[in-house]
C-alpha cells in the first residue's frame, strides 16, 4: 500500500509540473530579439518593442550599432524632437542608420525626457517605452496579418507597419520602405 502512495504522489506531482509548465507557456507574450535579426512583434502591437534592442555609441555595441534597426530608432529621435550635442533639434537628415555620438546625445536627453535612467543605450526599457507611442491604423493583430501603424511622436508622426511575419518596417527618407534589421544598413 504504501508504495502505491508514494507512485500516486509522483505521478500527481509530475502532472502538477506539466500543467504548470503548458500554463507558463500560454501566458508568457510572444517575444522577438536582436538574434531573430529584425525588430518584430506578434498579436498584440502593445509591448512589442520591449524586448528589443540593445544598442548604443562605441565598439562594444558593434555590429548592432549601424543597422536599420538603429534607423528605425533615429525615426523615433527625430518623431519626439530631441535634442542633438548642438542643441539643435533631432532632425530628418541625421537618420543614417549609425549610431553615433549625435545620437547617443539625443538618446540620452530623451530618456531624461522620459524619466528612464539616460545612458544613451537603447534597451528594452527604451524601445519599451517608445512603443507606447505605436497607434492603430489599420489591419490585424492577429498572428499572421499586416498591421499598420503610427507612431505618433511629440513633434512628427510616420507610419511603422507590421507585416505577416511580424517583421517591422518604416520608410526612409526617399519613401523607400527599410525593414527594421540588425544585420545591415540600407538607410544611408
Amino acid at each position: 500500500m504504501k508504495h502505491r502512495t508514494i507512485g500516486g504522489r509522483l505521478s500527481a506531482a509530475a502532472i502538477s509540473m506539466l500543467t504548470l509548465g503548458a500554463l507558463a507557456v500560454g501566458v508568457t507574450p510572444a517575444s522577438a530579439a536582436m538574434s531573430d535579426g529584425y525588430v518584430r512583434g506578434y498579436d498584440t502591437y502593445v509591448g512589442d518593442w520591449g524586448d528589443e534592442g540593445e544598442f548604443g555609441h562605441g565598439v562594444y555595441w558593434y555590429p548592432y550599432n549601424s543597422t536599420n534597426a538603429v534607423c528605425l530608432w533615429q525615426k523615433i529621435l527625430w518623431a519626439e524632437g530631441a535634442e542633438e550635442s548642438d542643441h539643435s533639434t533631432f532632425d530628418q537628415g541625421d537618420i543614417d542608420g549609425h549610431f553615433g555620438a549625435n545620437t547617443q546625445y539625443a538618446t540620452e536627453t530623451l530618456q531624461a525626457r522620459w524619466r528612464l535612467h539616460h545612458d544613451g543605450v537603447v534597451g528594452p526599457l527604451t524601445f519599451g517605452r517608445a512603443d507606447d507611442n505605436l497607434r492603430y491604423v489599420s489591419g490585424s493583430d492577429d498572428r499572421g496579418e499586416v498591421l499598420n501603424l503610427t507612431y505618433r511622436g511629440r513633434d512628427w508622426s510616420f507610419s511603422a507597419r507590421r507585416d505577416s511575419s511580424g517583421i517591422y518596417s518604416f520608410y526612409d527618407g526617399n519613401g523607400t520602405r527599410r525593414n527594421a534589421g540588425y544585420d545591415y544598413n540600407s538607410c544611408d
